[in-house]
């Protein structure tokens, strides 16, 4: 039998816990955390020391409490001290950006990305947006690694992108290859672009206290991030969540992975132009501005705006049987195209999902907005920090 956890061991874990809970609050005052956590005072002062000392946390008397008596101390993030790179590696843009302990954005950087843009075209921009970011970090800054969020299929293990068709990447060693240019800063890891947003719209965003969450992204494809009670669902080899390949419609178009019929091919970019008769066009700016027409009321954009509302709904409706979610969360381009067919779409998700499934639903637009991607991001790389803070 193994013994039970040293006293060290539960130290560290107990600092990890804290840690975690002011990287994801903020600014918490020492009553909160002893509340929060269930710790006694001297135990969450003790904590709140050792993390003062490695240079993780501040504590500080509040600024105003309105009460008699002695304050309880608040504990922030040392933002401008602890810090990741972020990178994000989309259909039409590449992003980069430092983002401190806490989930600030202190820098960022991006560039277009023109399609058919092959892995090492990508990669370099990416890596001299970090040597630029460099130039500016204080010099007593401590750097915790590098995470990169990609719109496709992930091999958590070595960052290798296994297939991204609207990338149009296939068997691609992002991971070693932006590790090869980045040098000293190549402390990677590397995830899907759905995934690390759910994961951070679930912790501090529009999902925060739903266990149970379907975080969809949309562009040319759709993916999907899923949290079915508090865990991410990855599945084997962590490819889990490609809800734009799920097969709605047998006879429809051929989808870039080779299928037809997938849910993207109803619901992606290139369904909403063609239907509003803009087929020879690419980009958000061309989604948007569908979306705007059909705002204004142009004829042809509204329906193009139906058509792929109903395929949305139809969608997410076999979604909520399947996983049973508190929270949908529309982010890309679904985000727009949500918020002119959100009744529309309510209405096909009530006629196909399950009563017990549908009736405490809550469908949502990323309160993070498309920081989404780069806050996830870094939180893979500050994943080892908060595991163990005093791990060097």
């Amino acid at each position: 039998m193994r013994a039970g956890p040293s006293q060290e061991e539960v130290r560290r874990h107990n600092l990890g816990t804290l840690l975690r809970y002011v990287h994801v609050h903020g600014a918490t005052s020492r009553a909160e955390l002893t509340s929060r956590l269930g710790l006694n005072r001297s135990t969450i002062g003790a904590l709140t020391a050792d993390l003062t000392t490695a240079g993780l946390v501040t504590e500080a008397a509040p600024r105003e409490t309105g009460r008699a008596g002695r304050p309880s101390l608040v504990v922030r993030p040392e933002s401008s001290k602890v810090y990741a790179y972020a990178l994000s590696i989309e259909v039409d843009r590449l992003r980069a950006a430092r983002v401190g302990l806490g989930g600030r954005i202190l820098d960022r950087r991006e560039t277009d990305r023109p399609r058919g843009m092959q892995v090492l075209d990508a990669v370099q921009p990416l890596a001299g947006f970090v040597h630029e970011m460099r130039a500016d970090v204080p010099s007593d800054a401590r750097y915790v690694g590098t995470g990169v969020a990609v719109a496709g299929m992930v091999r958590r293990a070595d960052g290798m992108v296994r297939l991204a068709p609207t990338i149009g990447w296939v068997e691609e060693p992002v991971g070693a290859a932006l590790g090869a240019e980045l040098g000293d800063a190549g402390k990677l890891t590397v995830g899907n672009h759905a995934d690390v947003s759910a994961l951070v719209e679930h912790s501090r965003g529009a999902a925060a206290g739903s266990d149970n969450v379907i975080y969809l992204y949309g562009d040319v494809g759709v993916g999907a991030g899923i949290i079915a009670d508090g865990r991410r669902v990855a599945g084997h080899g962590g490819y889990g969540g490609e809800v734009g390949h799920m097969v709605v419609n047998p006879y429809g178009r051929e989808c870039s992975c080779g299928s037809r019929g997938c849910w993207e091919t109803e619901i992606g970019e290139y369904a909403l132009l063609k239907h509003a008769g803009r087929a020879d066009r690419t980009g958000r700016e061309a989604v948007l501005d569908v979306v705007e027409a059909a705002m204004r009321g142009d004829s042809q954009a509204q329906f193009a705006v139906r058509q792929v509302g109903e395929w949305i709904g139809f969608g997410v409706g076999n979604l909520v049987n399947i996983f049973n979610p508190e929270s949908v969360i529309f982010g890309g381009t679904l985000r727009d195209v949500y918020l002119v067919a959100a009744a529309q779409i309510r209405s096909r998700l009530t006629a196909i999902a399950l009563p017990a499934c549908r009736e405490h639903i809550r469908l949502r637009t990323p309160e993070l907005g498309n920081d989404a991607a780069l806050i996830g991001a870094a939180e893979l790389a500050f994943e080892h920090l908060l595991e163990d803070p005093l791990l060097n």
